[in-house]
């Protein structure tokens, strides 16, 4: 290998790095405004009662967030920087207000404690993901497919309120959204190496698919975590 192979391999290398830097930096302001709006909403009464008292706000918010996606993951490669931007720091914002709830029904150890077995499985596949020489894209019609088995399997317990039902789809919650940390990681790893980096405007956008794709991932990984380590304040 030659200097000069030497060196466009350690370009290739820094500007991967940097990529994956910005999603991480992306994802984490993110969730950093989710949870200072969740905390907000949660300790005035008034703006939580508005929200959680009236059905038409509720779904409203949840019918946005849905809609800001599906917009941030189906559009971005045609939004500005900017908007692009916008879109899923107002998206992390909404989500924290809708998320409030769990401050209220949960005690703050246990929320505490779901959050810290949640960064560190988050992290540790997210590693797994950014360095292994293994093609994990295998993985991704199975974790598919088990998402759509425990949504089903949420809608059908919401009649059946079956506590051993709900035990186990917490459990293969975890077990889909810890591979997909690690599935979307490497994909995340692949797209940064073909990131055009002397195109700002399109390295932006990446960072925010990515960064949004892995606040998806944190946040379910968590709110299943949460049922298994949540204690209510009742």
């Amino acid at each position: 290998m030659n200097f000069q192979t030497v060196s466009q391999t350690r370009t290739d290398v820094q500007a991967t790095n940097l990529f994956l830097r910005g999603v991480y930096n992306w994802m984490s302001l993110g969730l950093g405004l989710t949870a200072v709006v969740a905390y907000a909403v949660a300790t005035t009464p008034a703006i939580a009662q508005a929200i959680f008292a009236n059905p038409i706000i509720f779904w409203g918010l949840i019918i946005a967030q849905f809609g800001l996606v599906l917009a941030i993951s189906g559009a971005v490669h045609r939004m500005s920087a900017f908007t692009a931007t916008g879109l899923f720091l107002l998206y992390s914002a909404l989500n924290g207000a809708t998320l409030s709830s769990i401050l209220m029904v949960y005690t703050a150890a246990s929320i505490f404690k779901a959050f810290i077995v949640c960064t560190g499985m988050f992290a540790a596949m997210s590693v797994y993901g950014a360095t292994t020489k293994k093609d994990l894209t295998g993985w991704g019609s199975f974790l598919f497919m088990g998402l759509i088995g425990i949504i089903i399997a949420s809608i059908v317990n919401i009649f059946m309120a079956s506590s051993a039902l709900d035990f186990v789809i917490s459990g293969i919650g975890v077990l889909i959204f810890t591979g997909l940390t690690a599935y979307d990681t490497q994909k995340l790893k692949v797209m940064g190496e073909s990131a055009p980096m002397d195109d700002t405007v399109a390295v932006r956008r990446g960072t925010i698919l990515g960064a949004l794709t892995l606040y998806l991932d944190f946040i379910n990984l968590f709110l299943f975590l949460l049922r298994f380590f949540g204690s209510s304040r009742n």
